[in-house]
């Protein structure tokens, strides 16, 4: 019984400690994904998507079975582990924070989970990595939208922006 409560106050603390520093896990539904993917950004064999914040690796799942290279960025260690697992190698996790990752030059489309306390840093971060990278990157949020860019495709909770190297002065 001991080393139950045990376990259970480990995994409470490691979310806990998780929500200081990201977002809180929040259980991407399948179905929505799939919707989303099919209506907003038509993923194909050549995409590779970065879910930062990836939880249990759903996107990257239904990623996977559009053709898409996925790669996921988590800060939980037993979301990790519960992605492997589900991915069986279809896609690369990796335990880390988001915001220290540079996406890889063959990126196509970003996924994340965006709340609302972060939109502004998600906004500087994308514009960061287009202007490195050198090219366009799509970004697709669910949750909160991007204060000051426009999305150019919206489905119920789920936005579309494209981020796109500005010239330096």
């Amino acid at each position: 019984m001991i080393t139950l409560l045990l376990v259970g106050g480990a995994v409470v603390a490691l979310f806990g400690f998780v929500v200081a520093f990201g977002a809180p896990y929040v259980p991407s539904l399948r179905n929505e994904v799939r919707r989303a993917f099919n209506e907003l950004y038509a993923l194909n064999s050549g995409d590779v998507v970065v879910d930062l914040g990836s939880g249990d690796g759903t996107v990257l799942l239904e990623a996977s079975q559009k053709g898409a290279s996925g790669f996921g960025i988590e800060l939980n260690p037993l979301l990790v582990f519960v992605s492997r697992l589900r991915l069986h190698g279809r896609a690369k996790i990796t335990l880390g924070n988001m915001w220290l990752v540079r996406l890889p030059a063959n990126v196509s489309l970003v996924y994340v989970f965006a709340v609302s306390r972060d939109t502004k840093r998600l906004e500087r971060y994308m514009q960061k990595e287009a202007n490195r990278l050198g090219k366009e990157v799509w970004l697709m949020t669910f949750g909160a939208t991007l204060p000051t860019i426009k999305p150019v495709r919206v489905r119920k909770a789920h936005s579309l922006y494209t981020f796109k190297p500005l010239q330096a002065d």
